[in-house]
């Protein structure tokens, strides 16, 4: 794929790399993900998990469809793109709902239940960048988020199925682990599209630091508020 692009979306794809490391050095580090790599994950932390993961599912399609409306005419393409991952990731909040009851947790108690300090975060920022006019950098936040569904969402699974009793209960991750490779095939793309120079590629680069920095966090808050 790299081959295909232009040299700034190559350039910029590398540095991307080198952000993604960062993130899963960082990721790693965050206590709830150092127990399910220990073996020492509960049931009660995978509901803890989904409970904290809800509400950036469900702000995901809408920090995208929020991208869609502030590109211009001139980025049609891209905004048809965005519009459609948008329709794709809207409902995905209820697989994870389904999870978490069957894994024991209340649908009224995840349905009822707030952002934590980093989901606020992670939010926030998610909602201004978007906003902003043709928000060619989110795909630095696509490259973070869709990475996290391709690269980790399966093995993490595998592990929570290993652990905990329940049946049935990682559908959301594994769903994303089979479906996250294309979001990723469009991202090359629409890097290919948008990232034509160096202050393109920096934004971008920025933004995957930066959300790469608050997910973690929003993960880090699970055990600061239990």
């Amino acid at each position: 794929m790299e081959n295909t692009l232009n040299p700034h979306a190559q350039n910029c794809l590398q540095a991307l790399m080198r952000c993604w490391f960062d993130f899963e050095r960082r990721i790693q580090r965050v206590p709830i993900i150092t127990r399910l790599n220990a073996g020492k994950f509960s049931n009660d932390d995978y509901l803890a998990l989904l409970l904290n993961l809800r509400q950036q599912v469900i702000e995901g399609s809408r920090w995208i469809a929020r991208s869609a409306s502030s590109f211009d005419r001139n980025h049609a393409q891209v905004r048809s793109i965005a519009i459609g991952h948008a329709q794709d990731e809207h409902k995905d909040y209820l697989l994870l709902e389904k999870d978490f009851v069957n894994a024991g947790g209340n649908l009224t108690t995840i349905e009822q239940a707030p952002r934590n300090a980093g989901s606020e975060a992670l939010h926030a920022y998610l909602m201004y960048r978007a906003s902003q006019p043709n928000p060619i950098d989110m795909l630095g936040a696509m490259w973070i988020i869709e990475g996290l569904g391709q690269k980790m969402a399966s093995e993490w699974a595998e592990r929570i199925d290993a652990l905990i009793p329940a049946k049935y209960a990682t559908q959301f991750m594994r769903y994303h682990s089979e479906n996250d490779e294309t979001h990723m095939q469009e991202l090359y793309h629409l890097l290919d599209l948008t990232c034509t120079s160096t202050a393109a590629q920096t934004s971008i680069v920025k933004t995957a630091t930066v959300v790469g920095r608050l997910y973690a966090m929003q993960l880090e808050e699970i055990d600061s508020e239990n």
